[in-house]
């Protein structure tokens, strides 16, 4: 089946709650994280134009429905990706923080659909099912949740959650919910997004493997009737040339040695996520092979689990390659970068400019000359704000 290319796209960012520095695999240049530090960045996500911004959720990452809660009030436009956990939230009370969040912000949620890749984590938390088993749970999970967001009352009885008159009073803002974000690259996975979920993630393989992945989910979809949107997790490094790029991606990783990425591939290779086990097939562990297709980087994934790979190069040439992604279907970018604060700038001010985006961007090109020196203001004067004497 072939997937239409898409002619604009929706670019987010990344709220760091945890490994924040300017270095991978060590404590060398690593930033405290804070409700402060946090703060700046959503708030610079919000005022450089971006789409929203996804939080991290795992045993490792502060909560974050409470992170979102907190900064979400100090920022106008910007959009919150928080994860809900099948297995681990009982679907119901999922319903009713769902809907506060988004009544709370005024429609600005978005859902991330969570199952869990990570055996060892999930024990942690008291879950104890095989991967095809957390996939039910996933599936019945989202039924019930829907349904009480739509406004239905919900009787249920599954293999793994019974409810019974659930009901949800207070409905979210987005009707019938926020939008489904969802990721997984198994049979399984793939069942679960063709028939329920609204967009399906994947994580930055080179083009060619993600229209493969592209066209099978929405196949898949088109079987059941319903049709799915795209979107992908990538990291960036963005400088002005390519050799300044590359010089970059190199000291992200300059106090990687071979001990690190050894625990921290073993750590992988416990994991029964299909889609981590192809993130690490990409560089296999090794140095010399990092760069898996032009200009996709895979030096994130020798000690950073998940997203994997970054997108390097100038300006011109990391806009050419967004745009081959969405040539074949991709309308969706949640993007980070080392620190993140600083690359969230770097990003919008160099490439923003260059991508046909959905989200209305500011201005971010200022003139700081003069005869002094920098001087207060730009081309742009202030408007003149008049108050009324009535």
């Amino acid at each position: 089946m072939s997937v239409e290319a898409v002619k604009s796209a929706n670019v987010l960012w990344f709220l760091p709650t945890h490994g924040e520095g300017r270095y991978l695999g060590t404590q060398i240049g690593g930033r405290q994280v804070d409700l402060r530090y946090l703060r700046q960045i959503a708030q610079a996500a919000d005022d450089l134009g971006y789409f929203g911004v996804l939080l991290p959720t795992g045993r490792s990452c502060e909560d974050s429905w409470i992170v979102a809660s907190a900064v979400a009030p100090q920022t106008e436009r910007l959009r919150y990706l928080v994860a809900v956990r099948p297995g681990l939230q009982s679907p119901t009370v999922a319903a009713r923080m769902t809907a506060t969040l988004d009544r709370v912000t005024n429609g600005r949620l978005l859902i991330n659909v969570v199952t869990g890749g990570d055996p060892a984590e999930n024990k942690g938390d008291g879950i104890f099912l095989s991967h095809d088993e957390r996939y039910e749970v996933t599936r019945e999970f989202l039924t019930v949740y829907r349904g009480l967001l739509a406004g239905e009352p919900v009787n249920f009885h599954g293999k793994h959650i019974t409810v019974e008159d659930g009901r949800l009073l207070f409905q979210p803002v987005q009707q019938p919910h926020p939008p489904l974000y969802f990721g997984g690259s198994s049979e399984a996975g793939i069942a679960v997004a063709a028939d329920i979920v609204d967009k399906y993630l994947t994580w930055g393989e080179p083009p060619q493997a993600v229209a493969q992945k592209v066209k099978g989910v929405a196949a898949a979809a088109a079987a059941r009737g319903r049709k799915l949107s795209f979107g992908i997790r990538l990291h960036v490094i963005v400088r002005e040339t390519n050799e300044q790029a590359w010089a970059a991606a190199n000291e992200l990783i300059k106090y990687v040695d071979d001990d690190a990425i050894a625990k921290a591939q073993a750590a992988f290779g416990r994991m029964d996520s299909v889609g981590q086990r192809r993130m690490t097939e990409l560089h296999g562990g090794r140095r010399d092979k990092l760069e898996v297709s032009p200009n996709l980087w895979a030096g994130v994934g020798l000690v950073r689990g998940g997203a994997g790979t970054a997108l390097v190069g100038d300006p011109q040439t990391v806009a050419a390659r967004i745009k081959e992604y969405m040539a074949v279907g991709v309308d969706t970018f949640i993007l980070s970068g080392y620190p993140h604060l600083e690359e969230a700038y770097r990003f919008a001010e160099l490439v923003f400019p260059l991508l046909p985006l959905n989200h209305a961007t500011p201005r971010t090109e200022a003139y700081n000359g003069g005869p002094f020196g920098e001087i207060i203001g730009n081309h742009h004067l202030p408007v003149e704000k008049q108050v009324s004497s009535s």
